[in-house]
C-alpha cells in the first residue's frame, strides 16, 4: 500500500491529482498557494479537499511510521514471520496494526504469564485442538508443589485460552463489528452528585440511554464532559450474548464437551475481564473522535464566517469599553488604529455623569475628526448605545454595536503588550474593539481562537486536532482577503502562505527600518524572505503605491509577463489595461493557454484584471436592537424582535437580542421543511428578525424560531 491508494480510498480524487498535490506539498507548497495558483496541475482542487490530502498524508505517514517501530519490535523478539511482516505492511489502519501487534506488546505479568511458567501451555493446546475425551486425566500430569490440583492446572490453561482468544485478531474484528453496530451508551447519576447545583445542567443525562451510533456529536461530548466532572456514570455495553456467540463461533470447532466447556468458559472469562473493557473503551473513543471532528468542523465554520466579516474599512474611529461602576472606557483611534487618545467617561449609576460625559464625547468626535462609534456588547452595552445615540453630534456618526469575545484575553496577550507597552489592560480592549469594526480580520486573528467565542465543546475536543484546523481556517481567511503589507501587523503577515512568524517579525522590522515596501520585488530585499517564500507569499501581499498596477492585486508576479503580453496584443498598458471593462472583454482567452497556464488560471487573471484588488468581504451595516427589550423580563412569547446570529451548533444557532441571555433557534424552528446543515440556513452576525417561542426566567433560557 501507498500513499495514494490510502488517500484514494478516502476521497474521491485521481492518482494524477494526488501525485503532483503530494509533490507540491512536499516541496514546501501551502494549501492556499496550490489553491490559487497551481490549478493546472492539481486539476482544479479546492482548498477544502486539499486540506483532507494534507490530513490523510499525515495519517499515512505516521501509519508508516508506527508499522517500521512494530516491525523492528518484533524482529528483535526474533518472532517475526514472513506472513506476520506481509499482514503488517498491508495493515490499512491503526486499528488493525494495532490488533496484529497485541500478541508480542511489552505487557505487565498476567495470569496467562504465570501459567505458562508453570508449564500449563501445552494443556491449553491440548484443550483448543478439541480432540481429547479425558481432559481432566491429561490435567493430572501438569500437577506440581505450584500447581496442587487438577482445577488448578485446569484454571491455568484457561487463562492462557482466554488470552489467545483476547489476542486474536479475527474475534477482534468481529466484536468491533458488533460494537459498532449495537453498542449502547448509558450514563447514570452519581447519587452523590444528584442535588448539587453545578450538576442541573446536565439533569437530562442522569438517567440516559441510546445507541451510541445514533448519539449526536453535541450530546456525546456533553456527556462526557459530565462524566469529567464526576456527575454521572458512563458504560458502553453490547448483548452480552451476541458478543459470547461470536466470539465462540471462532472457537468451537467440535461438539467434544470435554474441551468444549472449558473453551466456554475462557471466553466469557476473555470477553468480561478482556475483550469488553477494550472494545468499550474503543468504540467510544471512534465515537469521541467523531464527535470532535464534528465539533471542531462547526468552529471552523463559525470562525471563517466570523473572521470574514464585514469590515467598516479605514475610518477614524471611537471605541468604548462600556462598564458601570469603573466607567466607560473611550479611546480615538485614526484610520489606520493607531492610539491617539484614550480616558474614561462616567454616564451611569452610580456616578451618573452624563452632563460631562456627553461633553467629552462631543469634544472627541470633533477634534478627532470621528466617523464611527465602536460598542463593546459586554456589560452595560445597551445603556452605553442608548446614551450615545442621544448626542446630538456636528458631523454625521454612525454607531456599532462589536462583539467584545476574546478582547480581555488580547488585551493581557504578549501581542498587546508589545503594541501597547504603555497603556493598560482597559485601554487594550478598547483599542480592540475599535479594530475589530475597521476590520475584524486583522484583529481576530491576534486571538487564540478557542477565546473568539463561536464554538462549542472546545476544551474538551481533542486540542492539536481543533488547533490544526482552525490555523487552516485563519490562513484560508487571510490569504482569501489578501493582506497589505505595509501595514499587517506581525500576527496578522504570520498567515500568509509562506511567511511565518519570523518573517513577519522581519517584515516589520524591515518597515520600521527602511520605510514602506514600495513593490513586489523589494520584498525580496527582506533577510530570509528568498525564492520560495516570494512565490509563496507575494501575490497574497498586496502594495498600494507600487509602481508596477499589478502589485496591488491578485495576479502572481510570475504572470505579470503574461499580462503584459495580453494588454500589448489589445494595444494598451497594464494600467490601461486594468478595470477597462470593454478591452478586457474581447480578450481571446484562449490564445494564451500554454502547458503551465490553462483556462483556471487566464479566467482568475481576467476577474482580477476586472476590479483588481477588491475586499471579497460585504460592506458593514448598522443594526438595532429593540429599544423596549433590556432584560430577559422584557421578553415575552410571541413578540416578534431583532437580534445577530452570535453562534452556530450543529443543533440550532444561537441569537444575540440585545440582553445578557442569548436566544436558541433549535434547528427544527430554522425553516418549514426538515435541514440537516444549520449553516446552509444561518451564518454567523446575519441579522434576523424572530419570533420568541417560550421563556423560562429561572433557567435564563429563551426559545426562537423563524418558522411562522
Amino acid at each position: 500500500m501507498n500513499v495514494f491508494s490510502f488517500i484514494k480510498k478516502e476521497l474521491s480524487v485521481s492518482e494524477n491529482q494526488l501525485v503532483k498535490t503530494i509533490q507540491l506539498l512536499d516541496e514546501g507548497a501551502t494549501i492556499p498557494f496550490i489553491a490559487r495558483y497551481r490549478k493546472e496541475m492539481t486539476g482544479n482542487l479546492d482548498e477544502v479537499i486539499l486540506a483532507d490530502i494534507v490530513k490523510y498524508k499525515a495519517a499515512f505517514e505516521a501509519l508508516e511510521k508506527r508499522k517500521e517501530s512494530i516491525l523492528s519490535t518484533i524482529k528483535e523478539q526474533g518472532a517475526l514471520t514472513t506472513a506476520l511482516e506481509v499482514k503488517i505492511k498491508n495493515a490499512d489502519s491503526l486499528l488493525v496494526l494495532e490488533d496484529l501487534y497485541l500478541p508480542y506488546k511489552k505487557k505487565r505479568k498476567t495470569k496467562a504469564d504465570v501459567a505458562r511458567e508453570n508449564g500449563l501451555e501445552p494443556l491449553a493446546h491440548l484443550i483448543f485442538k478439541q480432540v481429547e475425551e479425558e481432559v481432566e486425566f491429561k490435567a493430572q500430569q501438569f500437577t506440581t508443589d505450584t500447581v496442587t490440583t487438577v482445577e488448578d492446572a485446569l484454571q491455568g490453561a484457561r487463562d492462557i485460552l482466554a488470552e489467545w482468544i483476547n489476542e486474536d485478531e479475527r474475534i477482534r474484528s468481529t466484536l468491533r463489528r458488533l460494537y459498532q453496530r449495537k453498542a449502547v451508551i448509558s450514563a447514570t447519576v452519581i447519587k452523590s452528585k444528584k442535588e448539587l447545583e453545578e450538576a442541573q445542567k446536565y439533569k437530562q443525562y442522569f438517567e440516559w440511554e441510546e445507541p451510541l451510533h445514533k448519539c449526536p456529536s453535541h450530546r456525546l461530548l456533553a456527556i462526557l464532559r459530565a462524566e469529567k466532572e464526576k456527575i454521572v456514570r458512563v458504560k458502553i455495553t453490547v448483548p452480552e450474548s451476541d458478543a459470547l456467540d461470536a466470539i465462540d463461533r471462532h472457537c468451537i470447532k467440535t461438539n467434544i464437551e470435554a474441551c468444549t466447556d472449558h473453551i466456554f468458559i475462557a471466553s466469557s472469562d476473555a470477553y468480561k475481564r478482556l475483550l469488553a473493557p477494550a472494545m468499550a473503551t474503543e468504540v467510544l473513543g471512534q465515537a469521541k473522535e467523531k464527535a470532535d471532528n464534528d465539533a471542531i468542523h462547526v468552529f471552523a465554520q463559525n470562525l471563517k464566517q466570523l473572521l470574514l466579516a464585514s469590515p467598516l474599512g479605514q475610518k477614524r474611529i471611537l471605541a468604548l469599553d462600556p462598564g458601570f461602576k469603573s466607567g466607560c472606557k473611550v479611546v480615538c483611534l485614526d484610520e489606520k488604529g493607531d492610539l491617539l487618545h484614550n480616558e474614561n467617561i462616567y454616564p451611569h449609576p452610580p456616578q451618573r455623569d452624563t452632563t460631562l460625559s456627553i461633553k467629552k464625547i462631543k469634544s472627541l468626535v470633533n477634534a478627532y475628526k470621528i466617523e464611527a462609534i465602536a460598542i463593546g456588547n459586554g456589560t452595560a452595552a445597551r445603556e452605553t448605545e442608548a446614551f450615545i445615540k442621544k448626542i446630538p453630534f456636528d458631523r454625521a456618526v454612525q454607531v456599532f454595536m462589536v462583539n467584545e469575545s476574546g478582547a480581555s484575553v488580547y488585551s493581557a496577550s504578549k501581542i498587546a503588550r508589545s503594541e501597547f507597552p504603555d497603556y493598560d489592560v482597559t485601554v487594550r480592549g478598547a483599542v480592540s474593539i475599535g479594530r475589530r469594526l475597521a476590520d475584524p480580520l486583522a484583529e481576530l486573528v491576534k486571538i487564540d481562537p478557542k477565546a473568539i467565542g463561536v464554538g462549542q465543546y472546545q476544551h474538551d475536543v481533542d486540542q492539536n486536532k481543533l488547533k490544526n484546523e482552525l490555523d487552516t481556517v485563519v490562513m484560508s481567511c487571510v490569504n482569501t482577503v489578501g493582506i497589505n503589507v505595509n501595514t499587517a501587523s506581525a500576527p496578522l503577515l504570520s498567515y500568509v502562505s509562506g511567511i511565518g512568524d519570523k518573517l513577519a517579525e522581519n517584515i516589520v522590522t524591515y518597515r520600521f527600518e527602511n520605510g514602506a515596501v514600495n513593490s513586489r520585488q523589494e520584498l525580496k530585499k527582506i533577510p530570509r524572505l528568498g525564492g520560495k517564500a516570494f512565490e509563496q507569499a507575494a501575490a497574497f501581499l498586496r502594495i498600494t503605491n507600487s509602481k508596477h498596477p499589478l502589485d496591488n492585486s491578485s495576479v502572481h508576479p510570475e504572470r505579470y509577463a503574461l499580462v503584459k503580453q495580453m494588454a500589448k496584443d489589445a494595444g494598451l498598458t497594464v494600467q490601461e489595461m486594468i478595470g477597462n471593462t470593454a478591452a478586457i472583454q474581447k480578450i481571446n482567452i484562449s490564445k494564451y493557454i500554454t502547458d503551465e497556464v490553462g483556462l483556471p488560471t487566464l479566467n482568475d487573471i481576467i476577474k482580477e484584471l476586472q476590479k483588481p484588488g477588491v475586499d471579497p468581504r460585504k460592506t458593514v451595516s448598522v443594526f438595532e436592537f429593540d429599544p423596549t427589550v433590556k432584560t430577559i423580563q422584557d421578553v415575552h412569547t410571541g413578540m416578534k424582535i431583532p437580534g445577530i446570529v452570535n453562534n452556530i451548533t450543529n443543533f440550532g444557532c444561537f441569537v444575540d437580542i440585545g440582553i445578557k441571555e442569548s436566544g436558541l433557534i433549535h434547528i427544527s424552528k430554522l425553516a418549514n421543511e426538515y435541514i440537516s446543515d444549520v449553516n446552509a440556513v444561518v451564518q454567523l452576525n446575519q441579522q434576523l428578525m424572530v419570533t420568541v417561542v417560550e421563556v423560562d426566567t429561572a433557567r435564563k433560557r429563551i426559545q426562537l424560531s423563524l418558522v411562522d
